[in-house]
């Protein structure tokens, strides 16, 4: 086998693994070579995955052009939640706007008359233990979460977010 110098071994690719885990005996240790091999993916991968990152964003973005004006809802504010077919036309691909998801148990309330508890400016976000900022969100009076599909009844009884968007003030 012939002997590789480093300019060999940073133009080789990623199918040759092989060919460059022999030529450790250029590095000093494994861990050089570990570093060196994250580098280089890194280095050649770094284009590809901003261009997955942009066309996956485009994708979680509605389907239609069609947005509806969020309207600014107060505590006590009576709305009626719109229809399923004006709601779908806001949801992208994974049933979400701008972040907060539209669960399927939501679904049961669409056309319903509610009133407003309150603004959601901030929420703890459970996943990162983080409190985070929100705009356009409110929660209803009495629609709460009585358990998924997936997991069942649940007795947490977890109030529903709203965006503003699927509201439509009374």
């Amino acid at each position: 086998m012939r002997d590789q110098s480093k300019q060999d071994f940073v133009s080789c690719q990623l199918i040759n693994l092989g060919r460059m885990y022999e030529s450790l005996k250029i590095f000093e240790s494994i861990w050089q070579f570990r570093d060196r091999l994250r580098r280089y993916i890194k280095r050649r991968f770094s284009y590809a995955s901003n261009s997955i990152r942009r066309k996956v964003r485009r994708l979680m973005q509605p389907i239609t052009s069609k947005q509806t004006e969020p309207v600014v809802l107060q505590a006590g504010d009576v709305v009626r939640i719109r229809s399923k077919a004006e709601i779908r036309s806001t949801l992208g691909l994974w049933n979400e706007l701008r972040g907060c998801v539209f669960m399927d148990e939501m679904w049961n309330y669409c056309g319903t008359t509610q009133r407003v508890l309150k603004r959601a400016e901030k929420f703890m976000d459970e996943r990162s233990y983080k409190v985070k900022k929100a705009r356009g969100l409110v929660i209803l009076e009495g629609v709460i979460c009585q358990g998924t599909i997936d997991f069942g009844p649940c007795d947490r009884s977890c109030f529903f977010f709203w965006r503003e968007e699927w509201l439509e003030k009374i």
